[in-house]
């Protein structure tokens, strides 16, 4: 049966009769800024867990990096293998082997979400996405080049990290560092070349990575699917319009309703957060078709 080692967000890990090998089971739950809405979305665990073994295969049959997948041993549960988890900040030993590295990748193609957010707010200048200075951005503008950020993993909020502080939270050397953003770039590119040939747009997307035998690095968690990464519909963008086809179009909901704006004053002056309010039926009706949609939209294959 297994014991329950850990309940995320969106997903839990299940121990197995083998102690090198772990469970993930997806859940229906739905999680935006950091809070789990109390609303399930129907079909939702089984199509992230499909959609993300799409990717793993994918990146194994080029041969891009080791992944951690074993088995898809039901259609919303995956047999990984286990690796060790340190959550002190620096506390990994540059010798350890078969470790959790604690971060997280993001790669932008666009300028969306977050990013657009923050310069937004002036938060980040237009040179910090590769533009010249002074160049006015709009959102959803191309980027020039793949740009690449790193955040906590576990803190209570997800925390942008300039280099001197992922390498010290990680203890990775700098060669390992380069070699994960590496990676991280040459999976985009699949996923890209992929997208685009079932007229989507691959907006952004997080990864994240263990350290194996030799501290090689190992694709975990899952990527690729609506949770972990936003996609935007080809056709339309072509002719001006954003449509969101990722859990962007829930977070939408919060910002319009204004939820955003409450929590985010809350986090800003350290008060107490006000609690995500249900999703409308009718939300959650059009994100459980997203789910299934884009599911066979991205693989090719029927839900």
């Amino acid at each position: 049966m297994g014991e329950l080692l850990y309940k995320g967000k969106v997903k839990e890990v299940w121990s197995t009769e083998s102690p090198d090998i772990i469970e993930f089971r997806y859940t229906n739950q739905i999680s935006v800024f950091d809070q789990i809405i109390p609303s399930l979305i129907p079909n939702k665990g089984e199509s992230l867990n499909r959609t993300s073994a799409h990717w793993f295969n994918l990146v194994e049959k080029e041969g891009i990096c080791e992944t951690h997948v074993i088995e898809v041993n039901a259609p919303d549960r995956i047999l990984a293998r286990k690796f060790e988890v340190i959550r002190e900040p620096g506390a990994i030993s540059r010798d350890k082997e078969n470790v959790f590295v604690p971060l997280e990748v993001i790669c932008r193609h666009y300028l969306a979400g977050s990013g657009w957010r923050r310069y937004e707010r002036g938060d980040a200048p237009s040179e910090e996405f590769g533009f010249e200075p002074g160049t006015k951005l709009y959102e959803g503008i191309k980027l020039p080049n793949p740009y690449l950020e790193v955040s906590t993993k576990f803190e209570k909020f997800d925390r942008l990290l300039d280099r001197e502080e992922a390498l010290s939270i990680s203890n990775l050397s700098e060669k390992e560092f380069d070699d994960i953003l590496a990676i991280v770039i040459r999976i985009d590119e699949i996923i890209n070349r992929e997208a685009s040939l079932r007229g989507l747009i691959h907006v952004d997307g997080k990864k994240e990575f263990a350290l194996g035998k030799d501290r090689v690095p190992v694709l975990v968690d899952s990527f690729g699917t609506l949770d972990e990464d936003r996609w935007w519909d080809l056709e339309s963008y072509e002719k001006g319009e954003i449509v969101q086809l990722s859990k962007e179009f829930v977070r939408q909901h919060y910002l319009d309703t204004g939820h955003y704006a409450d929590l985010y004053k809350a986090r800003q002056e350290n008060s107490k957060e006000p609690p995500i309010p249900e999703l409308p039926e009718n939300v959650i009706k059009e994100t459980t078709q997203l789910y299934v949609s884009m599911f066979e939209r991205l693989t090719g294959t029927k839900f």
